[in-house]
């Protein structure tokens, strides 16, 4: 199984190069959003030395033989969005990389005109539909033959194994790729997933603003500030470093969700090891472990347990979930 990291440039006493030499036997990609350029993450502003420290940590990891996943993910590139100026942009961004050695072999992305950009003026590149898509049937597979090389799955609908063998059967009778987002902490099915990516597009336009302080555009960290719906987390669309061996032989790569995260380490060896004896709150991005302590909810309790897979999508609050709770949640 290989596995796809996402950068981040980090100050935690080492370059994120640096962790991904330690598990580079088990990484196929790296994925990536260039400064400057909206992604599905908050991107900080272009600064020339996060560009610099960029491009020099890229060339390490290019180094290890690890391919390069270039985001152009965001969910809005306003009145731009199909224009002559972003389509340059585009360009131009994937010349500089190349010419610096760092030319990538997969974009990924939400926008079907980026998508287009690149298959237009690099046809060799591989062109991947962001997890931000979600592409939940083989219909929307089948629209976008031609278009795309690859496809994140729906993670809603990953817990159910079933479902994903039909993805992958579907892409291997397609020569098409299917790949997965691992440890994502956002709710099942989660109603503020557009309003919220549209909002981190314009992330750095938004922080120029005065907005309200007491609305909370996070739905995950309202409803767990409050403790009464701990199985929403339960029953969200992570999977256990122990269950990924199952979908080793359907899927082309496994992300791992790193950008935003300072458990880096963790979540790597976690997942390539196939083990974690720890708190599963500390695996998933955004990271929940400070929000539920003391509490954790211990992994090593959940061995031989079936998480909810189908069922989570359509709660008929049966129990079960906080029958699983009740002995995996406890106190540190």
């Amino acid at each position: 199984m290989k596995f796809s990291a996402g950068y981040q440039c980090i100050a935690l006493g080492e370059l994120f190069s640096d962790i991904i030499r330690d598990y580079r036997e088990h990484m196929g990609e790296v994925y990536f959003s260039y400064p400057g350029i909206a992604s599905g993450r908050p991107d900080g502003g272009c600064l020339p030395d996060k560009i610099e420290q960029t491009e020099y940590e890229l060339g390490e990891i290019r180094k290890m033989g690890i391919s390069l996943d270039l985001l152009i993910n965001g969910n809005c590139y306003g009145k731009y969005a199909v224009s002559e100026k972003f389509e340059r942009e585009i360009i131009t961004t994937i010349d500089r990389l190349g010419k610096n050695g760092l030319f990538p072999q997969v974009v990924t992305t939400t926008t079907a005109f980026a998508a287009a950009a690149v298959k237009k003026y690099f046809p060799e590149i591989e062109v991947r539909a962001s997890v931000n898509m979600r592409i939940d049937s083989t219909s929307a597979m089948a629209y976008l033959d031609g278009k795309f090389d690859s496809f994140y799955l729906r993670r809603d609908l990953q817990r159910d194994i079933k479902t994903v063998r039909r993805f992958a059967k579907w892409c291997r009778e397609h020569d098409k790729k299917l790949c997965l987002l691992a440890n994502s902490g956002c709710l099942r099915n989660c109603p503020y997933q557009t309003f919220h990516d549209n909002l981190v597009a314009h992330d750095e336009e938004i922080r120029e603003i005065r907005n309200v302080r007491d609305f909370n555009p996070h739905l995950c960290w309202e409803r767990h500030r409050d403790r009464a719906h701990p199985e929403d987390f339960l029953r969200a669309s992570w999977l256990r470093p122990e269950d990924i061996a199952r979908y080793a032989p359907l899927v082309h790569i496994i992300k791992l969700a790193t950008r935003n995260t300072s458990s880096v380490r963790g979540i790597l060896a976690a997942y390539t090891s196939g083990r974690f004896d720890g708190n599963m709150f500390d695996l998933t991005e955004p990271c929940f472990s400070s929000i539920f302590a003391p509490q954790i909810l211990d992994n090593r309790l959940l061995d031989g347990v079936e998480l909810p897979g189908a069922c989570g999508s359509d709660c008929t609050q049966c129990g079960r979930c906080r029958e699983i709770l009740s002995k995996a949640l406890h106190d540190l």
